[in-house]
């Protein structure tokens, strides 16, 4: 975790602080956001985390973690998430995490202090959304629950929970789409509001109409998969937004307006704006968040130079243990690496561009030795350090390779590979091999620097660290 007092020079008076992760469910990064937000919580007053989680399942955690519902551990839980990748959410140091909150809210109701929340941002519960809006409606309205149940049987036609089937047809005009049914259900549920909440508490009610939007974003989310990738994941970061501000809204005070952390990938937290995605139009959450937010808006991001990450090799594939490859080379996470500090986070920018860098300490240990019945733990990094904006992929497609210390691409996409000369400002670096080393000449300054062709730990002029605002020091250099 960062030095307190650099967290308090960052945050500020900001309501948001976006925290992400450069692959999902790894322990280190993982262990520095829950302490991060642990932070932000008990000395910052933060009322929620908003994670990249389906909201029914987010919402079962927060009932747990408000003394709610009938789960009698953080484990039961978090026992809801079943969607792939599950390791994603049910790990130990999330466990952890919620098992503190519970014990924090309990503190905070004996002193009548607000309860601190968890919520989910994501889209991807679309069925069991709806019956969660049915149910409610169950409760209060027994002939609205009957309308909505026939307009939401339009998705019938496909098998249950399968969404990807029900864009395919409805995409692809195979059948009628469902589109105008789930906008009906949502306007019905809003405008009929005021009498449902005089029998049940707002709550519920607030609970179902997030469930409603979310049906009617699945729906259209599905149905932009079958066209171009930009606008899918338009849409999804889009509703990430749109369920932040609402949270936000539902959540504010009088006098006090309401402050989340969202736990989130880093191609999600991060700017958009900052990367070559945006030439094609792609927008993110963070980018989002700042423009709608301004100065109210922090980011802190995590990637990795080399380590060991769970994945799997296709989707819903099984969970394995793989090797992340050593970073490209004159890349971002090269460089931070080559400095050879082992812990340090850096600044970057201003206002509503300001952010952090975190570089973790690895840990020796797996952490699968403290895993838990029905709970993954997440594999560690070796040497992980962090970079505001920058986005890695936990999955790959690449196959398990068959001797298991074999190193495999994690996915890291040609199109964000920003490579960073390593001795002179401006100039592309390209690469030479001679007969037992690289070296990266950079042509506008003619230096070179050699680099072991084994790769690992390199020694690290001064300059390269003051480059990075880091304290340079003799044994700061890696052998």
């Amino acid at each position: 975790m960062p030095p307190e007092e650099a967290l308090e020079d960052l945050v500020g008076d900001a309501r948001f602080v976006l925290i992400g992760e450069a692959s999902h469910g790894t322990h280190e990064f993982y262990s520095a956001r829950a302490a991060i937000t642990r932070w932000l919580i008990t000395e910052k007053g933060f009322d929620g985390v908003a994670a990249e989680a389906d909201w029914p399942d987010a919402h079962r955690v927060d009932r747990y973690v408000r003394g709610l519902g009938t789960d009698e551990s953080a484990a039961h839980a978090l026992s809801g998430f079943e969607r792939f990748p599950a390791w994603m959410w049910r790990n130990t140091v999330v466990r952890e995490f919620v098992y503190w909150l519970r014990q924090h809210n309990d503190e905070q109701r004996r002193a009548g202090r607000a309860l601190t929340g968890f919520y989910g941002l994501d889209l991807y519960s679309m069925h069991r959304s709806m019956r969660r809006v049915i149910s409610y409606l169950e409760t209060v309205d027994p002939a609205a629950a009957g309308r909505a149940r026939r307009r939401y049987s339009c998705f019938d036609r496909t098998s249950e929970d399968d969404g990807q089937a029900y864009g395919f047809i409805a995409a692809f005009g195979a059948g009628e789409s469902c589109q105008a049914e789930v906008v009906r259900q949502l306007v019905d549920l809003q405008r009929s509001a005021a009498d449902h909440i005089d029998v049940n508490d707002g709550e519920a009610h607030f609970d179902a109409l997030r469930n409603a939007w979310t049906v009617r974003d699945a729906e259209a989310y599905y149905r932009a998969m079958f066209g171009d990738r930009v606008s899918s994941w338009n849409l999804r970061d889009e509703h990430m937004a749109a369920t932040l501000d609402a949270l936000a809204d539902h959540l504010d005070r009088p006098g006090s307006p309401a402050r989340l952390v969202v736990w989130a990938h880093n191609s999600h937290v991060g700017d958009a704006r900052a990367t070559e995605l945006a030439a094609e139009g792609q927008l993110s959450l963070g980018q989002l968040v700042r423009e709608r937010h301004h100065n109210s808006c922090r980011i802190i991001g995590f990637t990795t130079c080399h380590g060991t990450v769970t994945a799997a090799s296709e989707w819903d594939g099984p969970a394995e243990h793989k090797l992340v490859r050593m970073s490209l080379p004159s890349s971002a996470e090269e460089l931070m690496h080559d400095t050879g500090i082992r812990s340090f986070m850096i600044r970057t920018g201003t206002g509503s561009d300001a952010g952090i860098c975190c570089a973790i300490r690895a840990s020796n240990a797996p952490s699968a030795s403290s895993t838990s019945p029905g709970l993954n733990a997440g594999a560690t990094t070796s040497t992980a350090v962090s970079a505001t904006d920058t986005t890695r992929s936990s999955t790959s497609t690449t196959p398990p390779p068959s001797n298991p210390s074999t190193p495999v691409d994690v996915g890291y996409p040609a199109s964000l590979r920003k490579r960073i000369p390593l001795d002179c400002e401006r100039g592309k670096v390209r690469a030479c091999a001679p007969r037992r080393k690289l070296r990266f000449e950079c042509p506008t300054s003619r230096r070179l620097r050699p680099r072991p062709a084994t790769g690992g730990l390199r020694p690290f002029p001064p300059n390269g660290a003051r480059r990075l605002g880091l304290r340079w020091s003799a044994d700061s250099a890696a052998a």
